[in-house]
This record gives C-alpha cells, sequence and structure tokens, in this order.
C-alpha cells in the first residue's frame, strides 16, 4: 500500500495526472482551505473568550472528508 501511496504522490506532483484526477484533487485541496477558513471565521466570531484555531474541527470537517475518497480507493483499488 506503501507504494501505492508514494506513487499517487509521485503522479500528482509531476502533472501527470488525468483531468478528472487533477479536479479531484483540487476539490480536495479547496475544500480543506474553505473549512479551515470557516473554522477559522468561527472561532473569531464567537461569544467566548477562547478566539483560537479550532484543530479539531478543521480535521473532522476538513482533512477527514477530503481524504477519505483517496483512502477507500487504495483500499478497493484492483491490483494490476
Amino acid at each position: 500500500m506503501s507504494k501505492g501511496i508514494i506513487g499517487f504522490f509521485d503522479k500528482a506532483f509531476s502533472g501527470n495526472l488525468s483531468i478528472s484526477g487533477k479536479i479531484l484533487l483540487s476539490l480536495s485541496i479547496i475544500w480543506m482551505l474553505v473549512i479551515g477558513y470557516l473554522t477559522w471565521w468561527n472561532g473569531i466570531k464567537s461569544p467566548g473568550m477562547d478566539k483560537s484555531f479550532k484543530w479539531d474541527e478543521w480535521f473532522w470537517f476538513g482533512v477527514i472528508p477530503a481524504t477519505a475518497p483517496y483512502l477507500l480507493y487504495f483500499i478497493w483499488k484492483n491490483k494490476e
């Protein structure tokens, strides 16, 4: 499995992804950035004293949904 993940990152950063792969990777990155911004904005506007960035919210609502499809892909991918 590590060869698959390393191979994916090699392929992603070399520019050899298909159009659909580029779109999906871009959407995942945009999703994490938007959720990070909304988490930051929610922390700034909270009425309480704690104005810090809520890392746990960003992790559960930003990182997990953005990476779960890739993990499922590697789990269910046929060996070639």
